[in-house]
């Protein structure tokens, strides 16, 4: 009997969909987990990278931060990373880059488990996209760098309990 007959396709959601039902995590990191489920290997990691990427360049006051969120906010194709950091914000700067971290950390080791599948010719279960159109269909924020930052961004809340 192979593998493949026992697992009738690896789901690389599982942890994604464990964590986003586990009340032991919190509400806001099983939303976000909750919106990884179904979005590609690569598309899903590689935008949270770039998100979590902008928020630390906002949040250090580097040229050209604001400047590239507002261009990941205001893209009309990509409603995964406006709805990720939607979830986050207005949570301080601090608790945002935690829970991308987390999330980032799950992400990759679906990569991994996905890349290691291919080479040993395992089969996985597809993907099921939790879009129901090609495009985007939300508004848009404005594409302006000199958008202001809300109080969220400077608030200190103290250690994070996660």
């Amino acid at each position: 009997m192979k593998l493949d007959d026992v697992l009738g396709g690896f789901d690389l959601d599982i942890v994604l969909r464990d964590v986003s039902c586990d009340a032991g995590v919190p509400p806001v990191r099983r939303a976000i987990a909750a919106l990884c489920i179904g979005v590609g290997i690569d598309d899903a990691w590689l935008s949270v990278r770039e998100l979590r990427e902008a928020v630390s360049l906002v949040h250090e006051g580097a040229d050209g931060g604001r400047a590239r969120l507002a261009t990941i906010l205001s893209t009309a194709c990509d409603d995964f990373q406006r709805a990720i950091y939607y979830c986050l914000a207005g949570r301080g700067v601090g608790e945002m880059a935690e829970a991308m971290d987390w999330l980032l950390a799950i992400l990759k080791a679906r990569g991994r488990t996905a890349a290691w599948l291919s080479r040993s010719r395992i089969q996985r279960r597809d993907l099921v996209s939790p879009y129901v159109c090609e495009a985007p269909d939300g508004p848009l924020v404005s594409p302006d760098a000199d958008f202001e930052l809300g109080r969220s961004w400077f608030v200190d809340r103290g250690p994070s309990p996660y």
